[in-house]
């Protein structure tokens, strides 16, 4: 009884057990489904989430209170990174985020519930720049009902924005071209009443209230001009409207027309606009007033008429002008100052040559080069008067002439008063230069003549006149009472002064000759070391006994270009001067060559002069006394012209009963220095 109690216990109890698993794994069952379930229904709304953020553009952060932390979520939910205040400002405009950041503060303060802003994002490398919208809300609150959880929900609305900024711009240019056409613009709504007009159209038909205008709503079909025309099976009408001045004034039109005209004209484009079920939603007309335009053509070929005629006479008139261009010589210049170049033509319609300032500069020749630049850069700086010049050029005409030219040219100015450019004429001034060479050489020589005469007629009327007088005062003793053994006097007198006369006349000649410039300077190659002694002896032949004579030569070539005969008279005259002064002691005479100059002294122990008659020595008209007479008195002067003539100077410097020394200074170019050795 008791086996079979426990044996009944044991099945029941298992029994139990068995109801109890099937209890546990039927609600496991269940749950396992719901959860399942669940977590489908989560993954939609996920993926609902995501198409809703990636179709929206939307993008959402929350912003935690506490920890001031911003943290991105991404399309499933999930937190992906958390950002402090400084590393999220990165991502957007920084002004712009301050003014998030005060929203925020002030939603966290309670001083609003929610927030809505426009932020600007962060330039990107091409220069873009994104534009956002941020929606902030309270999502979490804390046991005081603060807010704990801010939900930001980002929005990008660039593309919106430009679209929007799209619409407003074409919106903005259908006004502005509506408006401020060049043309008249009229529109007609569907049932052909005007329902817009631009100021243009406003003046062309004179019509001073648009508001009023447009409430009278007239109809296309009214319009003048226009309302004959069916334009509803075209969309695009071009026509020309034509309307006498009678017919404007029986339909009382506002159109006015000026004084001149009897008909108007209007040129137009009509436009019909349709929807997209081809039914009409509308007429654009415009046009403009082409009347003046009509009559101005009309005048035009009344003128083009009588412009022909004036061609015609212009290019007679241009022809003329050519032919007598070619037959004078003359040419026509322009200096451009923009292009620095230089026309020369003998045709108005053809430019013959074109220089650069270079080749212009090159083609004067080298003497006249210096005033071409000048001229040149006058031009360049545009200077408001007249140039004239006249130059010549290297090249040659048929008879080996230089060519001279003679520019005149006048400067033209632009409607700035501005110099733009110079034009003027260029004429051959070879044959006149030439008359005008040989009447100078034919003057010269005139006035050489002339010189000539007056110098000797000078020179004669005072040196001449002491030898002269003494010579007819010995032959007037003749013809008195005298002793006949006085007469061997009388000749020797009469031949010592006519001798003294003859000498005074050549060199008065001579001297004339100097003054007159008659004496060519012939320059040549001499070795001056072997002639230089013999020059100084035939000086120094007549000096006195007791007198040494010393001539230094311490070269044993120097070939110099001078004019030989020329020198030598100056040394000869310098030793006859050294031999009538000095009674006893020395002459001396050197030579010697240095930087380009031939260097003559003559030295002396004769009696010397006065520094007080100095200044005197050179002069041909002044006698001193003091002076020792020597000679005919012209040598100083003579040397001194001479000198003066080889382009050289003349030192003196004497001392009473001491000596003079006369240094002579002549410039020239040594080809050969070769002196002597010290031995010899």
């Amino acid at each position: 009884m008791d086996s079979q109690f426990v044996d009944h216990i044991m099945i029941g109890l298992i029994a139990i057990m068995l109801i109890a698993i099937a209890v546990i794994l039927f609600y496991n069952r269940l749950w396992l489904s719901r959860e399942k379930k669940e977590n489908a229904d989560n993954k939609n709304k996920t993926n609902r989430l995501a198409i809703i953020l990636q179709t929206g553009r939307l993008r959402l952060w929350i912003y935690k209170v506490s920890k001031r932390r911003y943290v991105s979520i991404t399309e499933t939910g999930d937190y992906t990174h958390e950002y402090n205040p400084i590393d999220f400002a990165l991502f957007f405009d920084r002004d712009d985020f301050e003014r998030l950041r005060s929203i925020i503060f002030e939603i966290r303060e309670g001083i609003r519930e929610s927030g809505t802003i426009r932020i600007k994002g962060i330039p990107e490398a091409d220069g873009s720049q994104k534009q956002y919208e941020v929606m902030l809300s309270i999502v979490e609150r804390d046991d005081k009902g603060r807010a704990k959880t801010l939900l930001g929900v980002q929005r990008d609305i660039t593309d919106i924005l430009r679209r929007e900024q799209e619409v407003s711009q074409l919106l903005m240019r259908y006004h502005t071209v509506f408006n401020s056409a060049l043309s008249d613009m009229l529109y007609y709504d569907k049932d052909g009443c005007l329902s817009d007009i631009n100021d243009k159209a406003l003046e062309t038909f004179n019509i001073a209230d648009r508001q009023e205008l447009i409430h009278s709503k007239q109809q296309l079909k009214d319009n003048l001009l226009f309302g004959s025309i069916d334009f509803k099976d075209t969309d695009v009408i071009r026509t020309t409207a034509i309307a006498e001045k009678d017919y404007l004034e029986r339909n009382e039109s506002s159109i006015k027309l000026s004084e001149d005209s009897d008909k108007f004209y209007y040129e137009a484009s009509i436009n019909s606009v349709t929807n997209q079920n081809g039914e009409l939603e509308g007429t654009y007309i415009s046009g403009c007033n082409v009347t003046e335009m009509v009559e101005s053509f009309h005048r035009q070929e009344a003128g083009v008429k009588q412009l022909r005629k004036v061609h015609k006479n212009i290019q007679k008139y241009i022809h003329n002008i050519n032919y007598a261009l070619r037959v004078s010589g003359v040419r026509l210049v322009s200096y451009y100052p923009d292009s620095f170049t230089f026309e020369i033509t003998n045709n108005i319609n053809q430019t013959q040559l074109t220089m650069s300032q270079v080749r212009c500069i090159r083609l004067a020749s080298p003497r006249f080069r210096k005033d071409v630049s000048i001229a040149l850069n006058r031009l360049d700086h545009r200077v408001p008067k007249p140039i004239d010049l006249t130059i010549e050029i290297i090249l040659h005409d048929q008879k080996g002439r230089p060519i001279w030219l003679m520019f005149n040219m006048i400067p033209l100015f632009n409607d700035k008063g501005k110099v733009e450019r110079y034009f003027g004429m260029c004429r051959n001034m070879t044959d006149m230069v030439e008359t005008e060479r040989r009447l100078s050489v034919e003057t010269r020589k005139a006035q050489e003549t002339e010189t000539l005469k007056q110098s000797f007629l000078t020179n004669m009327s005072y040196e001449i006149r002491t030898p002269l007088n003494t010579v007819v005062g010995f032959a007037e003793l003749f013809e008195i009472d005298h002793d006949p053994a006085d007469e061997t006097v009388f000749v020797d007198e009469i031949k010592k002064n006519s001798n003294q006369l003859l000498e005074l006349v050549n060199d008065i000649l001579f001297l004339s000759r100097l003054d007159a410039d008659m004496i060519e300077s012939n320059v040549t190659e001499t070795d001056f070391a072997l002639v230089f002694d013999s020059c100084c002896l035939v000086g120094l032949n007549n000096a006195k006994p007791g007198v040494k004579t010393i001539i230094q030569n311490d070269y044993e070539h120097l070939v110099v270009d001078i004019d030989f005969d020329l020198v030598n008279k100056v040394i000869q005259r310098e030793c006859l001067i050294a031999v009538a002064f000095t009674s006893q002691g020395t002459i001396h005479c050197k030579y010697e060559y240095w930087h380009g100059e031939l260097i003559l002294t003559f030295e002396d122990t004769g009696a010397g002069f006065d520094e007080n008659i100095e200044s005197t020595i050179f002069e041909r008209l002044e006698h001193n006394p003091k002076l020792t007479d020597y000679g005919t008195g012209l040598d100083l002067p003579i040397i001194q012209a001479i000198v003066q003539k080889l382009g050289g100077k003349i030192e003196i410097q004497s001392e009473k009963n001491k000596g003079t020394t006369a240094r002579i200074t002549i410039p020239c170019k040594a080809s050969l220095i070769e002196k002597k050795r010290e031995e010899e």
